[in-house]
This record gives C-alpha cells, structure tokens and sequence, in this order.
C-alpha cells in the first residue's frame, strides 16, 4: 500500500472512532481534546483530514479494486 492510503485509512479509521463515541455516548472526543466551537481551527482541519480521507479511500478502491474477485 502507498504512504497516502495507510495514513487516509488510519485516519477514517480514527474518525469512524469518533462517530461511534459520538452516537452511543455523545461524546465527542476531538472537541474535548482541541475545543469546540468556531475557534477551534484544529479540530476543523482534523475533521477536513478525515473527510479528505474518506474520499481519498473511495477513489482508491474505484480505480484500484483491491478487493476484486479473482477466478
């Protein structure tokens, strides 16, 4: 795997985390951790990373198929 898609991974992987805590126990971990609100610059840019990610991974899996059948 690319440099760009193990850290993309790692990062939906991070951010799947932080919807989970979110939804069973509406806690959101990265507000706690930089802040919340609009002043909170870095937890935006971590939020933008995430998605960043997860768009990234769609791509990759669209024109790479890593988990394509073989016959």
């Amino acid at each position: 795997m690319k440099t760009t898609t193990i850290i993309a991974f790692i990062l939906v992987i991070v951010g799947a985390i932080v919807w989970g805590l979110v939804g069973i126990f509406n806690f959101n971990l990265v507000s706690m951790i930089f802040g919340a609100g609009s002043e909170a610059v870095v937890s935006r840019i971590i939020y933008s990373l995430v998605g960043i990610s997860g768009l990234w991974l769609i791509f990759y899996s669209l024109v790479y198929r890593p988990f394509k059948m073989v016959n």
